[in-house]
């Protein structure tokens, strides 16, 4: 086994622990803080996988800008009473049980029939690098890149005048 393996299935395993204190807190703001370290473990297994732009942007958009909201909802969210929220055991639960179950051992199948020791081409390690990205983006992708940010102005343009009239 060499490093690289070694901090794929650390960082894997925080992961799939903050994903399910995430998921599992009673409190909201654990939930929170729990999803923040999950997003670092997940920009931590893009850096092992040398996905370095991904990495940078799991970090400064969700760990940054996603999280500022959620937190923002969960401030002016009023719970009130707390009873209310809490589920009994119903068909959905078991079902939802039933399916993870099936997936855990999918993945336990997949994980035992690859061999560990294949071999990546030399052009993928350059592959997740901004400069190959960027590269990529205004060369090959030229048009379709500009599309979005024309439809994305268009966008801005439309909520700023339905803003303009709410406020008129």
């Amino acid at each position: 086994m060499n490093l690289t393996f070694i901090f794929f299935g650390i960082l894997g395993i925080l992961a799939i622990a903050s994903g399910i204190v995430t998921i599992s807190s009673k409190h909201p703001v654990t939930s929170a803080i729990a999803l923040v370290f999950h997003f670092f473990m997940l920009a931590g297994l893009y850096l092992v996988l040398q996905a370095q732009l991904i990495a940078v942007i799991q970090v400064l958009v969700y760990a940054g800008a996603i999280m500022v909201l959620v937190i923002f909802v969960i401030m002016l969210l009023n719970l009130g009473d707390e009873e209310k929220l809490k589920e009994k055991f119903n068909i959905r639960k078991g079902a939802g049980f039933l399916l993870a179950c099936v997936l855990l051992m999918q993945l336990i199948m997949v994980f035992l029939a690859q061999p560990y020791g294949t071999k990546k081409s030399p052009a993928s390690i350059n592959q997740g690098t901004i400069e190959f990205i960027g590269k990529e983006l205004f060369t090959n992708y030229l048009f379709p890149f500009e599309a979005i940010s024309l439809l994305l102005l268009a966008a801005i343009v439309g909520a700023v005048i339905l803003a303009k009239r709410k406020i008129d």
